[in-house]
């Protein structure tokens, strides 16, 4: 691991002192395949390294003369904790050469981190558009040009709280002078700041999953600078949104074509609206009763499992159809694609009266909420939304709502026959 390890045998020179000089050095794992040794002599020691290059082998290099009779200069004579680090930089370097690049290719910059990073995300994530957007809008501006392995846990906890500082940005055109929300004067300065700070966390975790991809394959010597710095706590307390039977009822009447069927799709999945739009005839098993979702957010499929209402509703869609033949289409016959949604779904809001209007994801929540508030355990819940366990549905659907957590207590905490002992009452119909 990156963080410095211990070892009561090595760590300092009084314990060294201890131990019988050998031919072979005392060896200490501080990585996976890496390993940092003291070799013992008459008088300093010596600190060298060996790594693993296959096929059960072993290269080793000496790095440095153990603190044993100097003081550690951090180049010629070291400490243990300083001989890891020097081990870990080496380490990468090698791992380089033996990938026919060259030992030092420059400054390992976030700039370059971020590009690494995103490039894996459009390949394996369907989330790339938007940490590129991110990255280049909040991290690169202020970090870019940083060195990885030279970040500092002050610095990125600057630069956290700086854009958390900052005003929300607006859509603007390239080239142009960058838009910013106006504050508005009825918004609760408490919530528009944990609204920011929500924001901010989702871009720190961008940030670190690209600096951690980064560590794992050896391209930073150490990830102590960014494990150290949290996110914003309780920025994500807001409860979501979901609505009842009956005003779900009226946005599907509201919803017009095809999109009405997309309305019952969600409501009966859960689905996001991009798995729906990429639904196949092939997909859903009426034998089974479910449906498939090839590729989530996440990057895995799963199996939803339909309710009777949902194997007839998509039964109707299914049948007399081409296998490969998208399930949910527009009017004009073509996919749903991104933003596709958005008029239609605030069309059918007017229509259905709702206030304040819903965005089409609220339909995945009210398909959770409802559920949940009807009994299905947080686990179903969770592998039917494609969660892998019930963190997320815990976070957003714990609340559920009070009128539904005071109903289910009354019915099933039991009544002990308890009786008020006094002969005193309130007046005036007091509680």
């Amino acid at each position: 691991m990156a963080r410095t390890v211990r070892d009561a045998n090595l760590e300092t020179r009084t314990a060294r002192a201890r131990l019988k000089p050998a031919g072979k050095p005392y060896y200490r794992a501080i990585d996976e395949g890496l390993h940092l040794g003291y070799r013992k002599g008459k008088t300093a020691g010596k600190w060298v390294m060996r790594w693993y290059i296959g096929d059960q082998t072993y290269r080793t290099e000496a790095i440095a003369t153990a603190d044993d009779t100097l003081d550690a200069d951090g180049a010629e004579v070291l400490t243990f904790a300083q001989a890891q680090a020097v081990a870990r930089t080496r380490f990468v370097e090698q791992r380089r050469v033996a990938a026919g690049l060259p030992a030092k290719a420059g400054p390992y910059t976030v700039q370059l981190c971020m590009a690494d990073y995103l490039t894996w995300l459009e390949h394996n994530r369907k989330t790339a558009q938007d940490a590129r957007w991110r990255s280049d809008a909040l991290i690169l501006p202020i970090l870019g040009y940083v060195e990885c392995a030279k970040l500092t846990t002050k610095q990125l906890r600057d630069w956290r709280d700086a854009i958390a500082k900052a005003p929300a940005r607006l859509r603007t055109k390239k080239n142009e002078q960058q838009k910013v929300k106006k504050t508005d004067p009825e918004e609760d300065p408490e919530e528009a700041q944990r609204r920011r700070r929500a924001s901010v966390n989702r871009v720190l975790t961008i940030l670190k999953a690209a600096l951690n991809q980064a560590w794992r394959e050896h391209k930073i010597p150490s990830d102590q600078a960014w494990r150290a710095l949290t996110p914003f706590k309780q920025a994500d307390a807001a409860r979501v949104r979901h609505l009842t039977v009956e005003e779900s009822r009226r946005i599907i009447n509201g919803a017009q074509g095809a999109f009405r069927d997309l309305v019952k799709a969600a409501l009966l999945t859960g689905a996001r609206f991009s798995e729906l739009g990429a639904l196949q005839v092939a997909d859903f098993n009426a034998d089974a009763g479910t449906v498939h979702v090839r590729i989530s957010k996440g990057g895995k499929g799963r199996q939803i499992v339909l309710t009777d209402e949902g194997v007839k509703f998509f039964s109707r869609l299914a049948a007399g159809r081409a296998s490969r033949d998208r399930l949910l289409v527009k009017d004009d016959g073509g996919r749903w694609l991104k933003s596709h949604q958005s008029k239609p779904m605030a069309e059918a809001c007017k229509a259905a009266r709702l206030e304040p209007p819903c965005g089409f994801h609220t339909l995945r929540h009210t398909y959770a909420s409802l559920a949940i508030m009807n009994g299905a355990p947080l686990m179903v819940v969770a592998r039917n939304l494609g969660h892998v366990d019930t963190r997320m549905v815990e976070k957003h659907y714990g609340h559920l709502s009070a009128s539904y957590v005071a109903d289910a207590i009354r019915a099933a905490v039991p009544s002990f026959g308890i009786t008020a002992e006094t002969n005193v009452a309130a007046i005036g119909g007091a509680r």
